[in-house]
């Protein structure tokens, strides 16, 4: 068939500020009752999804796989996982995200892949096989240890010992997933090879897993840290992973290499892009370094916005050293993927609507493309399970002092009153919450003021307004939680005021900012005779006339 493909006239530097919609295929809709989310699923709901007004999809693995990690576990890079569907699914995927204007971009999972791909099948067979070297395989040390102390994200050595070639290999995520030897040219190409397959079938981009882990350096022991840092997903004091400096198993120069012929390859695809998952202890740094010169990734997003600090400070510091480092480069923020725990419970909002939307606000004025994840705009909860209901190996190993991803894993709510939420006619993988029926899609789209209108009203305001999609960024100091912020782009320029307070604020403005006209109702500031008045958890945003107010026009 033929695939289709961007008109030509259409921006190629459409990633700029977009939108992505991150869609987790098991979770989203199931329409064969076998209590999987398949892809026929996503097809049916694409009219949801760009009722939404983003710009793009993000897939979550669909790829076959022994679902070890839930399809983060690839065993065939070109082939869709039956539990999901068929090519022809996927094909039929494209083409009706395209007749609906949305970009697809797909998780492509670059830096190793299952025990169970043909490739592994082979190399772990003998030392001297034609894909021998295809994995990053170490003798022991002397006394038969592993041959550097290096720990696995999920817990334990990140090396296994492997009775076939009485050596060990490296996974630096489960022990089922080994890591690829991106030394080896021919896994380079091979590797490319992949990601050319996809390309041919129409995708507009990929999200690529933890992009800074395909390449390793030499084999010695990482130094141990004197505190953890938590920053990935795993990284926690109950995790050994955490007391050590990466300093030698990942994010290693030769990685930027790879990265410039990955470039090259997207390159020759005209209107195609590539955001890339950064977990370094200087992923701010890293993800400058990613994105810089327009010859590697075109975005990298990180883990600095998915902790549990949510007070304005603890947001403020991350965001102005991305700006005072990125030179050229661009970043992607998020602030809840499948790796994390619900937005609504990480950062204590609960059903407080209110500061539900200023999270929303301050997500999407920021300078830099957006990932939004399946049920934000719900505002979905973490969901409590007991250990039985685990399936997240993470989980199973690390409880209780941390209960995995499932909890922000459960299905989409569609229908309050359905079984299973209108998820699933069969028993769903996961168990759909009793809290999140009031907050399921049919229930807000009747309700004028739900969290989901308002989300899919501020979207098409940003839309409206180029400022806050390409534009420049200057922050102003924080003052008493309220954070200011100016978006300029072309002669526009936009002011934002978030108030993370739980009290009301009055500051000093400048006296020609003008509120917006088409501004949606959740931006509930008022500017006047140079004051701005801001309700609990109130948003502002007015225009200005291009020109630097003065500070003190900020201040309370």
């Amino acid at each position: 068939m033929a695939f289709s493909r961007p008109p030509l006239d259409e921006p190629h530097d459409w990633w700029r500020g977009a939108v992505i919609y991150q869609v987790y295929p098991r979770s989203f809709l199931d329409t064969d009752g076998d209590g999987i989310g398949d892809l026929q699923g996503v097809i049916d709901k694409l009219d949801y999804i760009a009722s939404l007004n983003v710009d793009a999809i993000w897939l979550s693995p669909f790829f076959t796989s022994p679902m070890k990690d839930f399809g983060y576990d690839v065993s065939d890079y070109r082939g869709v996982d039956p539990m999901f569907g068929t090519l022809a699914d996927f094909d039929r995927l494209v083409e009706a995200a395209h007749a609906r204007g949305l970009k697809v971009t797909i998780d492509q999972v670059l830096s190793h892949t299952s025990d169970q791909h043909a490739w592994f099948a082979e190399s772990r067979q003998s030392r001297d096989n034609p894909r021998a070297d295809w994995y990053v395989w170490a003798d022991p040390r002397p006394d038969g240890a592993p041959p550097t102390n290096w720990q696995a994200i999920f817990g334990g050595s990140a090396w296994q010992w492997d009775t076939r070639r009485c050596q060990y290999y490296l996974h630096n995520f489960l022990v089922e997933q080994p890591d690829l030897n991106f030394q080896n040219p021919a896994v380079v190409e091979a590797i490319l090879g992949e990601v050319r397959f996809w390309l041919e079938r129409g995708v507009d981009g990929f999200r690529l897993d933890a992009v800074n882990f395909c390449t390793h350096g030499e084999l010695k022991d990482n130094p141990p840290r004197e505190e953890i840092v938590e920053g990935f997903i795993g990284v926690r004091p109950d995790n050994p992973y955490g007391y050590q400096r990466h300093l030698h198993d990942k994010t290693q120069p030769e990685n930027l290499v790879f990265l410039e012929r990955l470039r090259a390859l997207l390159d020759a695809y005209p209107g195609t892009t590539s955001v890339g998952e950064v977990g370094d202890d200087d992923s701010l740094g890293v993800m400058a370094e990613y994105t810089q010169g327009g010859k590697r990734l075109h975005m990298c997003y990180s883990f600095n916005l998915l902790t549990d600090k949510a007070a304005p400070a603890d947001l403020l510091a991350p965001l102005t050293e991305m700006e005072s480092r990125i030179g050229d480069g661009w970043p992607c923020w998020a602030l809840g993927n499948h790796d994390i725990t619900r937005l609504a419970t990480r950062w204590g909002a609960g059903g407080d609507a209110a500061r539900l939307r200023l999270y929303l606000a301050f997500l999407l004025t920021q300078r830099g493309s957006v990932c939004l994840y399946q049920g934000e705009e719900l505002g979905l909860s973490e969901a409590e399970l007991t250990f039985e209901q685990l399936v997240d190996p993470a989980g199973i190993t690390f409880w209780p002092s941390y209960k995995g991803r499932d909890g922000c894993r459960t299905p989409m709510p569609w229908q309050a009153d359905a079984r299973h939420a209108g998820f699933s006619t069969g028993r769903p993988w996961l168990p759909v919450p009793d809290d999140h029926l009031g907050l399921a899609v049919d229930r807000q789209e009747r309700d004028p003021d739900s969290l989901l209108n308002a989300t899919r009203a501020f979207l098409a305001f940003r839309r409206r307004h180029p400022a806050l999609v390409k534009g420049e960024i200057r922050y102003h100091p924080l003052r008493d939680d309220v954070m200011c912020l100016e978006r300029t782009h072309q002669g526009s320029r936009l002011l934002v005021a978030l108030n993370f307070a739980d009290e009301p604020r009055e500051l000093r403005a400048p006296r020609d900012a003008r509120a917006l006209d088409d501004a949606p109702a959740m931006v509930n500031g008022s500017w006047q005779d140079g004051t701005l008045r801001l309700p609990a958890c109130g948003i502002a945003i007015a225009r200005c006339p291009d020109g630097k107010p003065e500070q003190a026009a900020w201040h309370p």
